[in-house]
């Protein structure tokens, strides 16, 4: 008995600690230099694909129920925040199921499926995950020219049904970061699986 409560109070510890590690508001880009395979075979980083206008972080997979009921969602804010010049990319971070749906090879057949053009990369150790305190997919962090973190959260409020849709958060942030106002919704809740981490 004493040995299960201790297994519960130590998991419970570890979700608060991960939960106070999320990257907050405002917070500068972290580990921009990683390389990492992306599923063109090329290594990139974060940094690489930042341009003068911003980057979109995307935590994405190939297995998530919510990733694939919002594919079309994810294809548009992406192609959208390309033509704002503005640098995309996906991780997909699931380490823990790297061998049942989330191999590099599924992620390169999965981004030919979806049409991606844009970067798809090999989050290795959930070393970004961690790094932005990220546990969904899809959830989405949005950076200015700077690097500084303007939004965090979901593509938008509707996650399960796109007929609830009421807001695109994740655009409209875009939109007034590009046209230099404050964004004026800074986080909303991401709704979608945990991100697999290995052990």
């Amino acid at each position: 008995m004493k040995s299960f409560l201790l297994a519960v109070l130590l998991a419970v510890s570890v979700l608060y600690v991960r939960a106070q590690e999320i990257l907050q508001i405002g917070a500068p880009l972290p580990k921009g230099d990683i390389k990492m395979k992306d599923v063109s075979g090329n290594l990139v980083s974060l940094n690489d694909i930042k341009t003068g206008n911003g980057l979109l972080v995307m935590f994405s997979c190939n297995t998530c129920p919510y990733v694939r009921a919002n594919q079309g969602r994810t294809r548009e804010i992406c192609q959208y925040a390309m033509e704002k010049s503005i640098g995309v990319i996906l991780l997909n971070s699931n380490e823990g199921t790297r061998g049942d749906g989330d191999s590099y090879a599924d992620m390169q057949a999965y981004a030919k499926e979806q049409g991606y053009k844009w970067s798809y990369a090999v989050d290795s150790h959930n070393e970004l995950a961690d790094a932005f305190g990220a546990n969904r997919t899809p959830e989405c962090f949005l950076f200015d020219a700077t690097g500084k973190l303007l939004y965090h959260g979901a593509i938008d409020n509707g996650p399960a049904d796109p007929a609830t849709v009421t807001r695109a958060h994740l655009k409209e942030a875009l939109n007034e970061m590009l046209a230099g106002k404050p964004v004026s919704v800074k986080e909303s809740r991401s709704v979608g699986c945990n991100i697999k981490r290995k052990g």
